[in-house]
């Protein structure tokens, strides 16, 4: 039987086409008789939508809709175009010089691919990670340490889970998770120890250790951190959200309730969670 899956499609024109259009029309935005709100726009006042954006494709990409994908690919693409154009004004670079840039830094760091490695071998995803980080710190002007590539302004759980990736793409690495695990006990001993302390300071290094060390377990699991905790904090505003439902039912204002009605109500709102989940189960 013939192999019936779709052969991977080639780049085309259309491609290149559709680049020279978006770039004309942020040209025309920008131009005197443009866009005043574009017109205006500086690459400080436009760092917020760019964080916004990379945050809305974020959510697309886990939401798994191809139709929202490819609209928050197109806003971030913009972005990029927005300051690409706001830079060729003022002749530092333009779009062309970002595209090729960032093309030559991939064959560069691909010689597996493109260069002097091919057909020596297929490399693994690890292999070719080192790799990476090796020839990245080579292009380096200076004494440029590995992890200095990671941006200080990253949110912590993902700078943290960034760190850690890096060092262990040079083989600094738990060899396994139940290394991780006896550091998370030994961490967690430490903040112990700290609390009783009543030492702010020390309390406040053990948790970040305490909380590094968890980002460190979670790479290992193969869980993102950050939709872990989001996870969690969705789960806690169900919950709290249907506690609410219970005590305007009861005829109790929420301020007024007392930590041991909110109580009752939060072990009820856990019960209905639970529910569903039973059901199924015994239907199955």
């Amino acid at each position: 039987m013939k192999n019936q899956s779709k052969a991977r499609p080639k780049p085309s024109r259309r491609n290149g086409v559709a680049a020279l259009r978006l770039v004309t029309i942020m040209d025309r935005l920008r131009a005197p008789n443009g866009c005043a709100w574009d017109r205006k726009q500086t690459h400080r006042s436009l760092i917020p939508y760019l964080i916004e954006e990379a945050y809305e494709l974020k959510e697309a990409l886990l939401s798994g809709q191809s139709a929202h994908v490819q609209e928050e690919l197109g806003d971030v693409l913009m972005q990029v175009v927005f300051h690409a154009q706001l830079a060729s004004e003022r002749g530092a670079y333009d779009f062309a010089d970002v595209a090729n840039g960032v093309a030559d830094k991939l064959v560069r760091r691909h010689p597996h691919v493109f260069g002097n490695l091919r057909g020596k071998g297929r490399l693994s995803a690890r292999e070719v990670l080192a790799r990476w980080e090796s020839l990245k710190l080579g292009e380096g002007k200076g004494k440029r340490g590995l992890l200095d590539g990671v941006p200080r302004a990253l949110p912590a759980l993902l700078r943290a889970y960034r760190i850690q990736e890096k060092a262990a793409g040079v083989g600094f690495d738990w060899p396994n998770v139940r290394g991780v695990e006896k550091k998370l006990r030994e961490e967690t001993d430490e903040f112990h120890r700290a609390l009783g302390r009543r030492d702010r300071r020390a309390q406040t290094e053990e948790l970040g250790d305490l909380l590094f060390t968890l980002v460190n377990l979670a790479r290992h699991l193969g869980v993102d951190p950050e939709t872990a905790l989001n996870g969690a904090n969705e789960k806690f505003k169900t919950r709290f959200a249907r506690m609410e439902k219970g005590l305007r039912e009861r005829g109790v204002p929420l301020g007024d309730a007392g930590l041991k009605v909110l109580e009752e109500e939060w072990k009820k709102s856990k019960r209905a969670a639970k529910k569903p989940a039973r059901r199924r189960a015994k239907r199955r």
